[in-house]
């Protein structure tokens, strides 16, 4: 019989707590949604937990004129009802508020959605890559903000010492959209995933989730929208752009093969188009 291995859980209270615990090799839980299921894939259980749970100001969401601080703790059911109706973020909470099952909407947090390494169908990613978010981490040697872009390539090498404690957004989009394609409607992961937004200066961004390992923007399709602004807003148009534009390489996985995740880009486009044309900051 294989020895029992001793394993320890720290719940920080401070921030302090939860670094000192990092040092000493202790591995982050946030809501659990992710980590639990490790013996599930396979991955043993780490040896070291640390919560972060009771720290106070990781679970707040700040909403300012200007910009949003969200804490990593907040949970995706709290963050969708605390930015329902804030002009701009309509795919941020789309994309809160239909990830997998109410049940697990109610613990899952945004920093472990960000920070789960293995998990490509992550619908938060998305959303907050056209947000231009910027993630505030609080390292060894300190704190450390880095756009989300840079986070979620480098991440690999950052969580190795570094705890993400807030999500930071300027409020300069006057629309945006979350469109995921699941296989089925009962919170199964989304195939593909793509969030548009337009910014106070008329300018689409798009991100793609689920169909690559890492979520990224769409920039090929952003710029050959732009190139016509006449009719970049159209949704046939902006779907025969991402036929044209496909860019991706899609991954092969238990729910959908890459061809097939790359093949449903267009629609999801069109219906996206179609989805920020009838929001209140472009009507």
């Amino acid at each position: 019989m294989a020895p029992s291995v001793e394993r320890s859980f720290t719940a920080a209270s401070t921030l302090e707590e939860a670094m000192a615990a990092r040092r000493q090799g202790a591995v982050v839980l946030a809501g659990g949604t992710w980590m639990m299921r490790d013996p599930q894939r396979g991955v043993d259980l780490p040896e070291a937990v640390v919560a972060l749970h009771r720290i106070p100001a990781l679970s707040k969401v700040e909403i300012e004129p200007d910009h949003v601080v969200i804490g990593a703790a907040v949970t995706h059911a709290v963050l969708g009802r605390a930015l329902h109706g804030a002009a701009g973020f309509e795919g941020l909470v789309a994309a809160a508020e239909n990830a997998a099952n109410p049940g697990i909407r109610r613990v899952a947090t945004v920093g472990g959605n960000l920070c789960a390494l293995d998990f490509a169908a992550a619908d938060l990613a998305p959303a907050l890559l056209v947000c231009e978010a910027t993630v505030e981490l609080e390292t060894f040697e300190g704190p450390k903000l880095l756009g989300i872009s840079d986070f979620l390539k480098d991440r690999h090498a950052l969580l190795a010492e570094a705890i993400v404690t807030r999500i930071h957004l300027r409020r300069d989009l006057v629309a945006s959209a979350h469109i995921r394609l699941p296989l089925r409607k009962a919170g199964d992961y989304p195939v593909a995933i793509v969030s548009l937004a337009v910014d106070k200066d008329k300018r689409c961004r798009i991100a793609v989730g689920s169909v690559e390992p890492v979520a990224r923007r769409w920039t090929t399709l952003e710029q050959a929208m732009r190139a016509g602004q006449a009719s970049a807003l159209d949704p046939e148009r902006a779907a025969g752009l991402a036929l044209e534009h496909n860019d991706f390489q899609g991954r092969d996985g238990r729910e959908a093969e890459g061809w097939y995740r790359r093949q449903v880009l267009p629609p999801l486009v069109k219906r996206g188009v179609a989805a920020l044309l009838k929001t209140g900051g472009l009507a």
